[in-house]
């Protein structure tokens, strides 16, 4: 596995609270963080139809566009029930004419499990997939996953996204009622994690 030897990685996603996850956790490595926003970066166009694929689109182009290694996610819910969706889709689900609207989307997964008729546990997971490219095209891929159920009504309001239905294997309360540090620890970007900072393992 090559390993990361600079002090500077660009992350490539526009969106603060994934960028201030990833900045915490990297925080002890001695590395600097830079998110795509702050460099005017445009978002690429996710064209792939697996977690692996869409991140290696952002990470790559971030990379060829810098000239700084560059480390991109692509995560999501996937819900056992609807066949893995919302899955690579995840995102695309809260879009709406005038930016992300997740309370919508997350309505959109009850409605669609209760006219399935689907039986509890409505179990789902989360997945993270971490792709760490250099400017001469070479990559590292490095995986996490969660599993726990979907439960209604949305509860806390902490954590981003879907975090306020999803209830983790093992314990009582959903992401968005965590503190974050502590979903940080044990969710699906924190375990994708636990095998990236063996790339960056001084």
């Amino acid at each position: 596995m090559r390993r990361f030897t600079g002090d500077r990685l660009l992350v490539a996603t526009h969106n603060r609270g994934k960028l201030e996850e990833i900045a915490h956790l990297l925080e002890p490595y001695g590395v600097s963080v830079v998110g795509a926003a702050e460099l005017n970066l445009p978002e690429p166009e996710e064209t792939e139809d697996t977690f692996v694929g869409n991140a290696r689109i952002k990470a790559h182009a971030a990379a060829r566009a810098t000239g700084l290694p560059a480390l991109a996610d692509d995560s999501g819910l996937s819900v056992d029930a609807l066949g893995g969706d919302p899955g690579v889709y995840t995102a695309d689900w809260a879009e709406t004419g005038s930016g992300r609207d997740f309370a919508m989307a997350m309505e959109k997964v009850w409605t669609k499990l209760e006219e399935a008729n689907a039986p509890e546990p409505r179990t789902a997971r989360f997945r993270c997939t971490f792709v760490l490219a250099w400017p001469d095209g070479q990559d590292e891929v490095f995986e996490g996953e969660i599993p726990g159920r979907i439960v209604w009504p949305m509860r806390g309001d902490q954590g981003h996204g879907y975090d306020p239905i999803f209830q983790p294997d093992g314990f009582d309360l959903t992401f968005a009622e965590m503190d974050r540090w502590e979903k940080n620890r044990i969710s699906h970007r924190g375990r994708a994690f636990e095998k990236l900072v063996t790339a960056f393992d001084r």
